[in-house]
């Protein structure tokens, strides 16, 4: 078996984190999602809270920035984060096999070899359903959330990628998770994983 990177993008709501984290369970390979932040944080002598909010919460056009005249400084903060976790993210895969969740890791690893980069998604009814049921929220709560982490997350993907997360033309595979849920989906996607990195195979 050869070294591999799998990166993962997803919808809020689809389950796409928990898929990740079986994946690497499954495959025997490290999983980093929010431990990035956290490494990033530690290197710049930052609070976790405040990294994690910068990190999110990205001007998403001028107008903000002409409404809050601080946009500019947190938009600069926010940009040094990045570059702090695209080079942890650079060396992660330098190291050794493993699987990383969103931070435009499809990005910034696009030039690495024996990539796989994945978006999971699902119907908004399935999430809808899943963030009541599995993550415990109100109806309401759960609907403001799918648009907000949504929002957020594309705005970040085009603020340093410049495509959308979703976009077919930057990935190798998009699925619905609501298909095979979250164990026989990270089943599927490991077993996928195996074929395509097998020593044989990539030759």
């Amino acid at each position: 078996m050869e070294k591999f990177i799998v990166t993962i993008n997803r919808q809020f709501g689809s389950m796409g984190r928990p898929i990740a984290k079986e994946m690497a369970q499954q495959l025997n390979v490290d999983f980093y999602d929010r431990d990035l932040i956290e490494m990033a944080a530690k290197k710049m002598n930052m609070s976790l809270s405040i990294a994690s909010d910068l990190e999110e919460t990205a001007p998403k056009n001028k107008f903000w920035n002409m409404c809050f005249p601080l946009g500019h400084i947190e938009a600069k903060k926010q940009d040094e984060i990045f570059q702090v976790e695209k080079q942890i993210i650079l060396d992660l895969a330098d190291a050794q096999s493993c699987i990383i969740v969103g931070r435009c890791s499809d990005y910034t690893l696009r030039s690495t070899p024996h990539l796989l980069r994945i978006f999971i998604y699902a119907p908004y009814e399935k999430r809808l359903k899943n963030c009541i049921e599995r993550l415990k929220m109100d109806k309401d709560t759960a609907k403001a959330m799918i648009h907000r982490v949504d929002r957020a997350r594309d705005a970040y993907q085009m603020r340093y990628a410049h495509y959308l997360p979703g976009d077919f033309q930057y990935n190798d595979l998009l699925i619905d998770s609501s298909l095979l849920g979250i164990e026989d989906t990270a089943q599927y996607l490991s077993e996928l994983v195996l074929k395509k990195f097998s020593a044989h195979h990539i030759q």
